[in-house]
């Protein structure tokens, strides 16, 4: 698909991107559409799907971007617009490879990124086993009757409080957000971040499912080792392995609900779930 016309003449006329640049496609991205011009990243937002679990905010994103910039955490935000109904960022391309070995790097890079301060307008995810509760119920409705029927009665049991630590978090921290630089991994898509407990960063990357479909296999139990001992937080380490039975719940619904509305491969990162479960 081309760039919108109105778009590259209003971006060239402002000197963002040359005239003879090419636009090139970028993979990668499950939702939005993004190109590289040379050295900048162009990023269309995909309209609203409701997706509980991952939203997909420009506005915060920008914010984000902004409130991280010359924190080696994130790219720096170079603009953004709306055109045509679409919404629009423009970003520094980063020079690197999608995450792939080294999970302590991730583990490091999180720990950075949790002692920031969140902008204002930050949505709240407080965590706990009740918030995943409601998450999987409004996922249930929408699933084939046996699949629903197969997710509530793997239910975890027992209860964990919302957490009292409150950090700036990520919100999709996947393989294919992540870029190795040579100055270290950086972070990308920014467009669901929230305030709330550091355990929902940590989760998603050690998801089996996320792993499987970002990277092709789970982490191994020493690359698992090797990210919660980077992050340096025992009592982090502790709630990681009390909410493990209602994260894996919880993203094995989000995959069936992915599966439900055509996404094929993550049927099988369901079954991943299911599996730690037992």
């Amino acid at each position: 698909m081309s760039p919108d016309p109105h778009l590259l003449s209003q971006l060239v006329a402002e000197g963002l991107i040359p005239p003879d640049a090419d636009w090139a496609p970028m993979q990668g991205g499950q939702t939005n559409r993004l190109w590289r011009v040379r050295d900048v990243v162009v990023k269309r937002f995909a309209p609203q799907d409701d997706n509980p679990r991952f939203p997909n905010d420009p506005r915060i994103e920008a914010l984000t971007l902004q409130h991280l910039e010359s924190t080696e955490i994130a790219p720096k935000l170079l603009d953004q617009r709306q055109v045509n109904g679409s919404h629009y960022l423009l970003y520094q391309h980063l020079n690197g490879i999608p995450w792939n070995a080294d999970a302590a790097t991730v583990g490091a890079l999180l720990r950075r990124l949790h002692a920031m301060p969140a902008p204002q307008g930050t949505r709240q995810l407080p965590g706990g086993s009740g918030a995943v509760e409601r998450m999987v119920d409004s996922f249930l409705p929408d699933l084939p009757g046996p699949i629903a029927q197969r997710l509530t009665a793997c239910r975890p049991s027992g209860h964990v409080a919302r957490s009292t630590a409150q950090a700036l978090l990520h919100g999709d921290v996947v393989p294919g957000n992540i870029v190795v630089t040579l100055d270290g991994p950086r972070l990308i898509d920014w467009q669901c971040p929230a305030m709330g407990d550091p355990v929902e960063d940590l989760a998603v990357f050690l998801s089996p499912a996320m792993q499987l479909i970002y990277r092709g296999q789970p982490l191994d139990p020493s690359e698992q080792h090797a990210f919660l001992s980077a992050y340096k937080d025992p009592q982090i380490t502790v709630r990681v392995q009390q909410m493990q039975p209602w994260h894996h719940w919880a993203m094995a619904a989000y995959c069936a609900w992915k599966s439900a509305r055509g996404a094929h491969p993550y049927a099988r990162a369901m079954e991943l779930e299911l599996a730690a479960l037992e």
